[in-house]
Order: C-alpha cells, then sequence, then structure tokens
C-alpha cells in the first residue's frame, strides 16, 4: 500500500489591520519600559510600499491608507528612560534621539512601526539598545533648542556609521490641531513597533495619552538619515509636518511573533 501522506496544519489567513484609533486600544499595567517623549516633531514622505516591504521584519507587511505608505524622520527629546516601576533616570535616561521609521501591520492585523534608524546622544542607552535589544540605535553628537515658536534639531552620528550622517531641522510651531485628519492619525496614534529581538520577530506594545498635535511649517531640513537607512532621497517637501509638546508612554513586554500563525 502507497504511504498516507502527511499532514501538515494550514496557515490560518491573516487578520485585517485593526481599526485605527486614537486612543490606545489597551492598558499596560506592568511595563517593561517606561519613558516621555517630549518637543516631538513628525515629518513624513509618502513611499510606494513595493519600494519598503524588503525593510521590514518577517511576518509584516507595509501598512497603507488609501494604497500609500509613508516614511518617517521623527525628532525629540527622550526624558527619563526607566525600566519596569522603577523611577525614570534623569541624565542617562534623558536625550534627543531622531529616528527614522516605517508603518507595518502583522499577521495578526496588529499595526505597528519599525525602526530603520535611531539616532541618540548618550552612549550607554545606546549600546543598551545595541547590544541587548538588537535595536538599530546610533551615537550622535544632537541638540535641541527653541527660539520662540520655531524648533531647531540637529544631530552628527558618531559610531557605528555610517559617520557623519546629519540631519538640521528647524520648525515653526503653528495652531493646535482640533480635529486631526485620516492621515495624521495614521501616522501618529501607532500602538506597538515590529522588530527582530533576539532573532525573533516580535511585537512590543505601548500606550500612551492622545496626542496633542499642532501644525507645523519646516523652515529647514537638510538631512541624510533617510539615504543612509537605505531609503531614496526625498524628491518633495514632505507631505505632512507635525508637532507636539510631548507624552508619557509604556511599554509592555514582547508579544508572540508576529510570522505566520498555525493552529
Amino acid at each position: 500500500m502507497p504511504p498516507t501522506p502527511r499532514s501538515h496544519p494550514r496557515p490560518t489567513p491573516p487578520r485585517p489591520p485593526e481599526p485605527l484609533t486614537a486612543e490606545a486600544p489597551a492598558t499596560i499595567a506592568r511595563p517593561l519600559l517606561t519613558q516621555s517623549w517630549l518637543d516631538l516633531t513628525f515629518l513624513h514622505w509618502a513611499a510606494d510600499p513595493a519600494d519598503v516591504a524588503p525593510l521590514l521584519p518577517t511576518g509584516t507587511v507595509p501598512d497603507t491608507l488609501d494604497g500609500v505608505t509613508y516614511v518617517g524622520l521623527v525628532a525629540f527629546r527622550m526624558h527619563r528612560v526607566g525600566w519596569l516601576r522603577l523611577p525614570g533616570l534623569p541624565y542617562l535616561g534623558s536625550f534627543p534621539e531622531t529616528n527614522v521609521r516605517l508603518y507595518s501591520v502583522d499577521t495578526h492585523g496588529r499595526r505597528g512601526v519599525v525602526f530603520l534608524s535611531l539616532d541618540a546622544s548618550r552612549l550607554l542607552p545606546v549600546a543598551i539598545g545595541r547590544i541587548g535589544f538588537r535595536m538599530p540605535y546610533l551615537w550622535s553628537r544632537m541638540a535641541v533648542r527653541h527660539s520662540g515658536d520655531t524648533v531647531t534639531y540637529t544631530s552628527s552620528r558618531r559610531w557605528p556609521g555610517p559617520c557623519g550622517a546629519h540631519s538640521r531641522i528647524t520648525v515653526r510651531v503653528g495652531e493646535r490641531v482640533e480635529e486631526p485628519t485620516g492621515l495624521e492619525h495614521f501616522l501618529t496614534a501607532r500602538w506597538g513597533m515590529h522588530g527582530s529581538f533576539f532573532g525573533r520577530s516580535m511585537y512590543l506594545p505601548n500606550t500612551h495619552p492622545r496626542w496633542s498635535l499642532h501644525r507645523a511649517e519646516v523652515l529647514d531640513c537638510a538631512e541624510d538619515l533617510l539615504a543612509a537607512a537605505g531609503l531614496p532621497k526625498p524628491a518633495k517637501d514632505p507631505v505632512s509636518v507635525l508637532y507636539s509638546p510631548g507624552v508619557p508612554a509604556r511599554f509592555g513586554r514582547p508579544a508572540r511573533p508576529a510570522g505566520i500563525r498555525t493552529p
């Protein structure tokens, strides 16, 4: 008799993306990390999903709005990073940061962000992020300066490279956004991150209060961080420019792998 074919479990079909919500969909009672994000400026450019898909972790695809995905350059001040329920660190846990990020969704329908680079000005947090969490942190010389209604963010990469990759962003902060558009919710209301932790694709959830957003005008933007992250240099001005005074945030423990699920 011929051998009986072995049956294999069929992968569960991907779920549709979760709804976009301005408020965090869940609470995190026992945070893994706590921190505040202050003086944030969000710059975004439209991108073809096919161009960014190869840069995303296994088990995720570009998250899209009306068939378009986005590349973000986000500059801000990290403030008082803390572990578990311990108080945040005033010096080592506070520093300027500028990240390059993409938008992702996994087969569980969880929307998130994917960081291609995170420039920060404190060497110890950079080392912990790179070695302990395998995140693309980079040590840079950075500053955030206020002058009236303008904010300027500067960075120049030190290690590991490419050395000299830099950014200089100056924006003028405008009126408060009373009713964010669908695009503004899509770009800012992200309740987790996708990444590879210890060789596995994982999802790290976060919560924070609803954003207080302001329109902003770019006065100066000279950067090559996007190109250093493997993205094409933007040919046009950003399609969205927003500012926020900031929010406190809490991160939960990594969730199960974001790849294909089986029953």
